[in-house]
């Protein structure tokens, strides 16, 4: 790419075309965004292709995924949008200086567990400081994280591809367990093996996902495989239900459940999941300045995230 062509040519509608459509991860939806036609979105994109000499979006019947050039480009957009941003922020504060916000991505499993005691704690010296917890897959996570719509995200590491222009920062690990109610036929039996566990009703999470594959990877090594009836879900309070009201057994991290653990509510099955372990960490965009307000919440979320390593 010719630095100079670059500069010569590019435009903030380049930009702000190039984010809208690696949002939306569709043309038709972001020429609704951006209230202009789709033919006029797709040529937008052609020409800043072509200004960069790469190809950053494959289109298909799905809609727009991008391309590995495209993440890299994906990563400097974000930071540079946010700092023109932060510039006309700063000529307004002197009359009328906007609210700040933070929107928070976080794993179904995970923000039960962290956020409700870090928010208290975040609350009591920010008080005006807007906040949006978003959960999603940890894969949507990420995207999400690198496209600008969130700001930071509790979550997993993932393949280098989609860690492109992201910071992972270790916080704890924990391993993926088997739970049952209360008073379960299995609850408090010594020793146990996964196939005896197996032959109640089981909650999985979904396909696709890291605990998934952790599960799957835990049944292979001991010979076995999941059966087609399982319940696949993400959704901690909907799992959480059925295993109440049921002799289901949940593969879920402890911290999903803390609170219905401490008052016996669950019981962990005494089955070895040595190498089930799920890596937590905090994960932000590595360009760009952080706000103070989002960096203020980060200092507690790694706080709460040491709380939570073995020892501590």
């Amino acid at each position: 790419m010719d630095k100079d062509l670059f500069q010569s040519r590019i435009r903030l509608r380049h930009l702000h075309c190039f984010l809208a459509v690696a949002q939306e991860r569709n043309l038709r939806k972001a020429a609704e965004r951006l209230r202009l036609s789709q033919p006029a979105v797709s040529k937008t994109l052609v020409e800043l292709e072509e200004i960069v000499g790469a190809r950053l979006f494959e289109r298909n019947r799905l809609g727009a995924q991008l391309t590995r050039d495209g993440e890299t480009f994906l990563a400097r957009t974000v930071p540079a949008l946010e700092a023109l941003d932060a510039v006309g922020n700063a000529l307004r504060a002197t009359s009328a200086p906007p609210g700040e916000s933070i929107v928070v991505g976080a794993l179904p499993s995970v923000a039960p567990d962290l956020l409700p005691a870090v928010l208290y704690e975040y609350r009591s010296g920010h008080p005006d400081v807007g906040i949006t917890i978003r959960t999603e897959t940890n894969a949507i996570l990420l995207q999400m994280l690198k496209a600008g719509e969130i700001d930071c995200v509790l979550g997993r590491m993932a393949d280098p591809q989609m860690m492109v222009g992201l910071v992972f920062e270790l916080l704890y690990v924990e391993p993926l367990k088997l739970f049952v109610r209360g008073g379960h036929p299995l609850a408090g039996q010594s020793t146990l093996s996964l196939s005896e566990a197996m032959a109640f009703p089981l909650i999985v999470p979904m396909k696709g996902t890291i605990p998934r594959h952790n599960t799957e990877s835990l049944l292979q090594s001991h010979g076995l495989a999941l059966p087609h009836n399982c319940i696949e879900t993400m959704s901690v309070s909907v799992a959480r239900a059925i295993v109440l009201q049921s002799d289901a057994v949940w593969f879920v991290s402890a911290g999903a459940i803390r609170d219905e653990l401490e008052a016996r509510k669950f019981a962990p099955l005494a089955v070895e999941t040595e190498g089930a372990e799920e890596p937590v960490g905090l994960l932000h965009r590595s360009e760009g300045a952080l706000k103070p307000a989002l960096r203020d919440f980060m200092t507690l979320l790694r706080a709460a995230g040491r709380s939570r390593a073995p020892g501590a």
